[in-house]
């Protein structure tokens, strides 16, 4: 720590330090460590740890007041303002002015004084100029900040004396001494002002005008103290002619000065706030800003003055308004919106909405202000149409009033544009365009309109409140009328037709007018506004648009519909208010229904006047699918789905709502969604099969056919929610982008067109201009002026012709991909109708029909899903699949007589699932035969159509039939059973061990009849990796409690030792594996080892245990460090588990020796390189052995004798060391005879038969009476990982232990209780 503050303090000197460093070293090295690393974490980063820190410091320093830790606190925080690094010199600033805020008996001109003195400029070397300036200056601002400055005049004046000196150091500190003047100025009281004053400001006009901090200084004495300064400078005139361009420089220069900080400078707001006080704002206006700033052509000198222009908006009154946003400024302002649209300009869009938006909020009581800005800015227009986005969300912040106005503004401008009262523009290309169509009023005027239509609409969305409903149905009213209707005589029942129009409404304004409407209507219908004046009975409010548009009809001598009814037109319409009015009568229970019916009648009828022959067909279908749906009862869903005699009202209905899907509309798709939600439960399979027809890849055209475009094309072409028109428009504006692949097409067409090049020649030779024909020898003769006119002409006509027919297959490739687009974005939205069936239907047996149909939706996905499309399309529809069906918690429970079907299609699954090259799409065809299982398992019909059982007094026991439901297993059984030997004998088999994992799972009678074919597979003729997911499988499974149930204890047992056996037989080659499959065999088989050894111990089964353990030991020498080229921690761990679970225990011994291996060898350079913490080995204690002659026995590396001890440490090690000794693992390197038999602890009897119980069960014999009783087992054996010894006895006690152990063998192994007791006896024996 003392070096460590002491680089810090030599770090930030090389300038004069006060008192001698010996009295500071002496002094630093009585402080404490938690007080000294205070000073550390001020410096700091991290904004939380800094005020942490300086929160503890002070806390720390309140409790000793009068301890030397605050001089030092105090002389550390003034070395910390002139380190190195510039980040700690603030977090230091701000510390030291906490500190005096704190404890005022501090005197700041002692601190000052303290300051100056540590970092004198006359003194300090050139080098270590810098940060004595800045010393300096964050020691004048520490005082400042901690609030006492402007109180002590003193130190006061010394502060302003400072800083004037510093000021003059500008390229190291440029203006930051004279900002921090005068923000100390605006602190202080008027009297101590006027005795500052002339002292730093000086009376001569052009030095207050040479830089924005003077004649800010200059502003701020005006304000505060006029006459002092009127006496000190005399009248001032800033706004006089010979002042405005110094006025104009000064406001560059600040402008450049927060270039990087992007906002106003204060010294600008002043001289705005002086001209408004003076009334000299026109001229300010005008003069400096418009006619100074703006013609600089600097753009920071132009967003000062944007930004003088929001800020100048609260403090303008009315009248003050039209100057500032009626000028050049707000020209140039437009301009910049316009032209500022790459990424990486500069877009001060953003920065005047928060302006706008706070000038609005801040005077909500004041609407006309309100009102004048908001239209003030529409007003800015290029060309006719608003800067301003349609969308501009600051008007969510206008009152009532202030909206119901700018609304009625909106309409006016619509009826009647005033092009005059535009601030309209032109860009530089725009003036450059000699086009005059371009610059015709009729285009202004169609632009500014369709402007105002859409603005209008995107109004709607800000109105939230009950309240203005009638707002919206006065917009919606608007907007209807001009898109369908045109006034003959005007009447006072219908305000619309009063309306007149300056210039006459272009259809194509129409058009965008129509296209407006469906969007509000879009806007309020997912609303479902009501008002509840006009409708009690809680209709949607948009049904007053019907009654409107009845009321428009009837008025036929004063309106009249662009496109006129029919006489069937009109009767449809009569119809549908008919009918309308029928749904309003309807009972409680098909209210649901009905609304939905409703809705959907409500949008087929507005499109009647959109397009009049489509919508009256559907209107005359809906009605009738309408009177049948409510007529009949409601029936159950299955009897639904199994009379054949089903009304055809539902197939007519969904033929409807696929049209209405069909276009591109999100609003019809909202509305089709909704009805299919109630209909949805009369579905018949032919309704059913209209919506597969659209999914189903072989109705499609060949994909092969289709030129896949990239990304961007299909991303822009691929939304769902935009208007037709859009729609339409995106491929033909991408198609520039894919002109570089056509030109290579063309030129891959020329090569290989060979019509082409036999017309070619056939011209040229005609020409002669390939010479002689047949071989002859060519003339001299050139080809004259008309033949070589002749030839060109017809080489001319034959490349039109050819580019014509290029020309001809682009268009037809656009026509195919324009078409795949609409198909794939087709198929989207018919998915939510199979969304809607499968959750509100999912017991429905037509579910079942979707499983394939979407399988091949995902199947043809993943192969083509090379666009955005396409992965939307696979998102979606594998969505739908896995979560809404697959894994839906409610399914059908009656299939009726298609059982047979189901289990054919499940074996059709299960094929098609071992035949896929991609395991992630086998997965949803496994999947989908698991959902068939569920349902024939809980089949109804299925289990009456079975033989009757006999009746039992009990339950069905786990073997039974009756434990698998309904599903027959004699059917079920060669399907899973193919597919699983399949998986276990192909080298690339889609399928996987997860798949079959949730089978067994799943059906565990199932897994059951599967179980011999896994076995088998374990050992044999099967390949590594196949025997390595048998054993995973069997090592997932057996644990499970369900398929335990399933078997009789008799039949448990013997299929444990089945399984044990045939492990026994793979672990015969344990240490061999070269590969990396045999290596995860070997891993394998001794995890499902463990999980049978762990099996046969907690239900105490009666499994011969004696060949599995004489077969590990033997591989025991295998598994040594030295046996093996490669080890594996994992496999050696998974060895000694097996042989824990045995009785044989984890040497320990090996653990200490490979330690002292490096000991002996290790070279005098390595012993220099240790790392610091340790202590050398001649200081370490040895370990001591219970017995003497061990401890003789054993050489110690140090050569001497070391104390016995007595501590913690040693009772540990003994404690660790009579395990070792017991278990085989000696301290010394004799081996033991009986080392691999483990010896019972000597516990109580209690004990002791509770930890020789699973001893004898797994095969394992007691305690030697040969043993001495000085040695001791752990109560817990827990097994070392990453140990891995060589075993310590020899091969003669090893083999004397087998045989031992195989002679007690049949005693052992027998679960009765007199041999329990027999041999608990024999173990108790000293």
């Amino acid at each position: 720590m003392e070096n460590r503050v002491l680089a810090e303090s030599a770090s930030s000197g090389g300038v004069a330090t006060s008192g001698p460093r010996p009295a500071d070293r002496e002094g630093l090295l009585q402080q404490s460590r938690e007080f000294l690393d205070f000073f550390w974490d001020i410096a700091k980063p991290e904004q939380e740890t800094r005020l942490e820190a300086t929160e503890k410091l002070l806390e720390y320093l309140r409790a000793r007041p009068q301890g030397p830790e605050r001089k030092y606190a105090l002389k550390r925080l003034i070395t910390g303002l002139g380190v190195g690094r510039e980040t700690a010199r603030p977090c230091y600033s701000l510390a030291l002015a906490q500190l005096l805020q704190s404890f005022e008996d501090i005197p700041l001109c002692s601190v000052l004084q303290q300051i100056q003195e540590k970092y004198d400029l006359q003194k300090v070397k050139k080098a270590m100029m810098r940060p004595a300036l800045f010393a300096n200056l964050f020691g004048v601002l520490a005082l400042f900040q901690s609030g006492r400055l402007v109180k002590d005049s003193e130190a006061l004046l010394k502060s302003v004396k400072l800083l004037q000196s510093l000021a003059q150091h500008h390229n190291h500190l440029q203006e930051q001494p004279q900002k921090a003047l005068v923000d100390i100025l605006s602190e202080v009281p008027e009297a101590t002002l006027q005795a500052i004053l002339p002292k730093v400001l000086k009376a001569d006009l052009n030095s207050v005008l040479g830089s924005p901090e003077h004649l800010e200084l200059f502003l701020l004495a005006q304000q505060k103290v006029p006459e002092k300064l009127k006496e000190l400078t005399g009248p001032v005139n800033l706004f006089s002619d010979e002042n405005i361009p110094r006025l104009v420089n000064v406001l560059k220069t600040a402008a450049t000065s927060v270039k990087k900080e992007r906002k106003l400078p204060a010294v600008a707001l002043d001289l705005l706030r002086l001209s408004l006080r003076e009334g000299k704002f026109p001229r300010f206006w005008k003069e400096v800003v418009e006619q100074g700033l703006l013609k600089k052509q600097f753009w920071p000198a132009s967003y000062l003055c944007f930004r003088l222009l929001g800020a100048a908006l609260p403090l303008l009154s009315e009248e003050q308004l039209p100057l500032v946003m009626q000028g050049d400024l707000i020209r140039h302002f437009g301009e910049h919106m316009v032209t500022a649209k790459l990424p990486n300009q500069f877009k001060f869009a953003p920065e005047m909405n928060e302006y706008v938006g706070a000038f609005l909020e801040g005077c909500r009581d004041d609407p006309e202000r309100q009102l004048a800005v908001v239209v003030a800015f529409t007003r800015i227009t290029n060309q006719g149409l608003p800067v301003l986005p349609t969308f501009w969300r600051v008007v969510r912040s206008l009152s009532p009033r202030a909206l119901k106005g700018y609304v009625a503004w909106l309409q006016t401008t619509f009826l009647q544009p005033d092009l005059d009262s535009l601030v309209d523009f032109s860009t530089s290309n725009q003036k450059k365009a000699q086009d005059a169509s371009l610059h015709g009023p009729e285009r202004a005027v169609f632009r500014l309109r369709k402007w105002v239509i859409l603005r209008l609409v995107s109004t709607v969305d800000a109105l939230h409140a009950e309240k203005e409903d009638d707002l919206i149905e006065e917009v919606a009213r608007f907007c209807f009328f001009h898109s369908f209707f045109e006034t003959k005589k005007p009447t006072s029942q219908i305000p619309e037709t009063e309306q007149r129009f300056s210039f006459p409404l272009e259809s194509r304004t129409r058009e965008v007018v129509s296209s407006a409407f469906f969007s509000l209507l879009q806007t309020v219908s997912t609303q479902f506004r009501q008002a509840p004046a006009q409708t009690p009975d809680g209709q949607p409010w948009t049904h007053r648009l019907v009654q409107f548009a009845d009321l428009l009809l009837n008025h036929s001598r004063n309106v009249t519909p662009l496109t006129p009814f029919t006489t069937q037109q009109r009767q449809a319409w009569d119809r549908m208010l008919q009918t309308l009015k029928e749904l309003e009568a309807c009972s409680a229970e098909a209210k649901a229904k009905a609304s939905a019916f409703q809705h959907l009648l409500f949008l087929v009828g507005i499109y009647l006047f959109k397009s009049p022959a489509e919508s009256c067909e559907l209107l005359a279908d809906i009605q009738t699918c309408i009177q049948k749906s409510l007529g009949e009862k409601p029936r159950r869903t299955r009897s639904k789905a199994a009379t054949p005699q089903e009304p055809p009202w539902v197939e007519v209905l969904v033929e409807i709502l696929l049209a209405l899907l069909a276009q591109p509309s999100h609003l019809m798709r909202q509305v089709a969604r909704t009805v299919f939600s109630h209909v949805c439960v009369h579905l018949t399979p032919r309704a059913l099969q209209l919506i597969l027809d659209v999914l189903n890849p072989e109705k499609s055209p060949d994909e092969d056919n289709v030129v896949v475009t990239d990304d961007s094309e299909k991303q822009s072409e691929s939304g769902e929610d935009k208007s037709s028109d859009s729609e339409d428009d995106r491929p033909s504006a991408n198609e520039d982008d894919s002109d570089d692949e056509d030109s290579n097409e063309e030129d891959r067409d020329r090569d290989v067109d060979q019509g082409f090049r036999e017309q070619l020649m056939a011209v040229l030779q005609a020409g002669k201009a390939l010479g002689a024909v047949d071989g002859e020898d060519d003339d001299d003769e050139e080809l004259g002026d008309e033949a070589m006119m002749a030839l060109d002409q017809n080489l001319a006509s034959l490349f039109a012709e050819q580019k014509l027919r290029i020309q001809a297959r682009r268009d037809e490739k656009n026509k195919l991909r324009k078409e795949k687009v609409l198909r794939r974005d087709f198929q989207i939205r018919v998915l939510d109708l199979v969304e809607v069936l499968v959750t509100k239907q999912p017991e429905n047996p037509l579910v079942l029909e979707l499983l394939e149909p979407l399988l091949d939706v995902i199947r043809r996905s993943m192969r083509t899903s090379s666009s955005k499309q396409e992965q939307d399309l696979l998102h979606k529809t594998a969505r739908i699949f896995t979560h809404h069906l697959c894994r839906s918690r409610h399914y059908c429970h009656d299939v009726g007589r298609s059982v047979g079907a189901l289990y054919a299609q499940v074996e059709r699954l299960v094929q098609q699932a071992s035949r896929q090259a991609d395991a992630s799409l086998s997965l949803y065809y496994f999947n989908a035969a698991l959902y068939l299982l569920r349902v024939l398992k809980g089949n109804s019909t299925a289990a009456a159509v079975c033989k009757p059982q006999k009746k039992e007094k009990a339950g069905p026991k786990p073997g039974d039939p009756k434990a698998s439901g309904s599903l027959d297993l004699s059917l079920v059984t060669p399907i899973f059973s193919s597919a699983l030997t399949s998986f276990l004998t192909k080298r690339n088999s889609p399928l996987t061990v997860p798949m079959f994992l949730s089978l067994f799972s799943r059906h565990p009678i199932l897994c059951k009849s599967l179980l011999p074919v896994v076995i088998q597979h374990v050992t044999g003729q099967a390949r590594p990796r196949h025997q390595a997911q048998a054993c995973v499988l069997l090592q997932k499974t057996l644990p499970t409690r369900e398929l335990r149930l399933c078997f009789e204890d008799p039949e448990w047992e013997q299929l444990v030792s089945q399984i044990l056996v045939k492990v026994t037989e793979n672990l015969r080659t344990l240490g061999e594996a070269q590969s990396k499959s045999e290596q995860q065999q070997e891993l394998s088989s001794l995890g499902l080892l463990n999980t049978l050894l762990r099996t046969v111990h907690q239900e105490k089964l009666t499994v011969d245990l004696t060949g599995v353990l004489g077969v590990l030991q033997s591989q025991q020498q295998r598994l040594q460090p030295g046996g093996r080229s490669t080890g594996c921690s994992r496999l050696c761990d998974l060895y000694w588990q097996a042989m824990k679970a045995l009785g044989v225990q984890r040497p320990k011994s090996e653990k200490k020796e490979a330690r002292e291996v490096p000991k002996v060898t290790q070279s005098p350079l390595s012993a220099k390189r240790k790392k610091k913490g340790f202590l050398p080995e001649t200081k370490k204690r040895k370990k001591r052995t219970l017995e003497g002659t061990a401890e003789e026995a054993k050489p110690t590396a140090s050569g001497g004798d070391q104390p016995p001890s007595t501590g913690k440490k040693r009772r540990r090690k003994r404690k660790a060391q009579g395990p070792a000794q017991a278990n085989g693992t000696p301290a010394t390197k004799r081996p033991a005879p009986d080392a691999t038999s483990p010896s019972a602890p000597a516990k109580t009897s209690k004990l002791q038969e509770k930890q020789q119980q699973p001893s004898q069960v797994n095969g394992a014999r007691p305690a030697s009476p040969a043993a001495p009783a000085s040695r001791k087992q752990p109560q817990k054996d827990l097994p070392e990982k990453g140990v891995s010894g060589k075993s310590p006895q020899s091969a003669l006690p090893r083999k004397k232990a087998r045989l031992s152990l195989a002679s007690r063998s049949p005693s052992l192994l027998q679960s009765g209780t007199k041999r329990k007791k027999a041999s608990l006896k024999k173990a108790r024996k000293p």
